[in-house]
């Protein structure tokens, strides 16, 4: 079992790994950021086990990263909101959206571009609109596909026939 506690380290740095180090955890608030609020989307748009999700999504309610809001009663069903704590963690994924795009960069462009909704323009890694200079927040900006998303889809048509 690995220690919860690291002596000598930077806490801070150490705490936040504690609660959203583990991938799963940042690819839901990812996921949920770009709209897909309950389980089934949730489970879907990640292919990750349900056993996994569950757990998963009760550690981040629990964290207050998200906060669990019921849409039906028979059978009891919930969506999954950001909370402030959550919204507060897009600086950290669009700077490794970008990380990702420059260092593992996809063969046919990114899948995915982050845009401010006001002008347009693309984001930076650093959440700034490459378009109007505006430093953005979460609330700011839209998720759109990249031209790597059309290729993929086109290469995943190809291999189903």
């Amino acid at each position: 079992m690995l220690r919860r506690d690291y002596p000598g380290v930077d806490n801070s740095v150490a705490k936040a790994l504690e609660v959203i180090g583990e991938r799963w955890s940042l690819l839901i608030v990812r996921t949920v950021m770009h709209g897909n609020r309950r389980f089934g989307e949730i489970q879907e748009s990640l292919g990750i086990a349900r056993n996994v999700l569950s757990s998963r999504l009760q550690r981040l309610v629990d964290e207050e990263i998200l906060e669990r809001r019921a849409y039906s009663e028979n059978p009891p069903r919930y969506e999954y909101f950001l909370t402030q704590k959550g919204l507060d963690l897009w600086p950290a994924l669009i700077a490794l959206l970008d990380w990702g795009d420059r260092y593992s960069p996809d063969p046919d462009g990114p899948r995915r571009l982050i845009v401010h909704k006001e002008c347009g323009g693309k984001v930076s890694g650093r959440g700034i609109c490459e378009s109007c200079g505006q430093v953005l927040t979460a609330r700011d900006a839209i998720q759109v596909s990249g031209p790597g998303a059309k290729a993929a889809k086109v290469a995943n048509a190809a291999a189903a026939d």
